[in-house]
């Protein structure tokens, strides 16, 4: 809401009745009879000094666009500040109303806070908020797309490197793909022969090379078979550690490969 104040002379926070009718959706000249309503009750109050309400509002002639034709003309306009806003949008009513009254509180005190604290730039018109306030919009849906596409990413990486469970290169083909690379068990199985990362030949064919084990990219898992026969075999899995996954999970997605000494 920092684009619905704007700052004034001596620093003060301000706004005026062509922004409250905007963003209440009222007419402006509602928004002048309210006010107008407002003064003229004080002036015969025994319990309202009408000095302090003539420092809440001030008039002022202000061009404003033609609602037809186009062009501009000049306009009463009040400008209050954050006192005269409470006063007068307290006699506003619906749910619409409640909720600026608390975004137009919370915009008077941030704007307040950023004066006293000499923080970032005040613009000086209301021209200048809107600039400003569609910069700085930009920049935070800019950052939340950011994050919800690193969001699978640091999820994954969070759970496997927390993880001691391996997986067959099978399901690791599933994880990279969702992840955003499309690419399917026998495809991997390829670019990882490719690589260096498993054997291309012989009898060791399609399991780790030595190099990828002393990464610590995967672990073998023999499983012992006993035959109707009794004959014994041997069979050999290889599957991808926890450390495994994360290396080429990051390799697919284009994230900067892991230095190997790290792993």
């Amino acid at each position: 809401m920092n684009d619905l104040v704007f700052q004034g002379k001596d620093n003060q926070v301000l706004t005026s009745s062509l922004l409250v009718a905007e963003k209440f959706g009222k007419r402006h000249v509602e928004v002048l009879d309210a006010i107008r309503d407002l003064i003229a009750k004080t002036e015969n109050s025994t319990f309202v000094e009408n000095q302090k309400l003539n420092k809440m509002f001030a008039l002022i002639e202000q061009e404003i666009p033609m609602p037809v034709g186009g062009g501009v003309k000049k306009a009463p306009v009040y400008v209050m500040n954050r006192d005269g806003f409470t006063i007068l949008v307290m006699g506003f009513t619906g749910e619409k109303a409640l909720q600026f009254k608390l975004d137009y509180i919370e915009a008077f005190n941030k704007m307040e806070a950023t004066i006293k604290n000499g923080g970032f730039h005040i613009p000086n018109s209301f021209k200048e908020a809107l600039l400003l306030a569609a910069q700085q919009q930009e920049q935070i849906e800019n950052q939340q797309k950011q994050i919800a596409a690193d969001k699978p990413k640091v999820l994954f990486a969070e759970a496997v490197s927390t993880s001691q469970r391996s997986c067959l290169i099978s399901e690791l083909a599933k994880i990279i793909s969702q992840n955003g690379v499309t690419i399917g068990q026998n495809r991997l199985f390829e670019w990882m022969r490719k690589n260096g990362f498993l054997c291309n030949k012989g009898a060791s064919y399609n399991q780790p090379t030595q190099k990828a084990m002393e990464l610590g990219l995967f672990e073998i898992k023999k499983t012992t078979i006993t035959k109707s026969t009794g004959d014994i075999i041997v069979t050999t899995t290889s599957k991808v550690t926890g450390k495994g996954q994360i290396y080429f999970v990051n390799k697919f997605i284009g994230k900067e490969e892991p230095d190997a000494n790290q792993l």
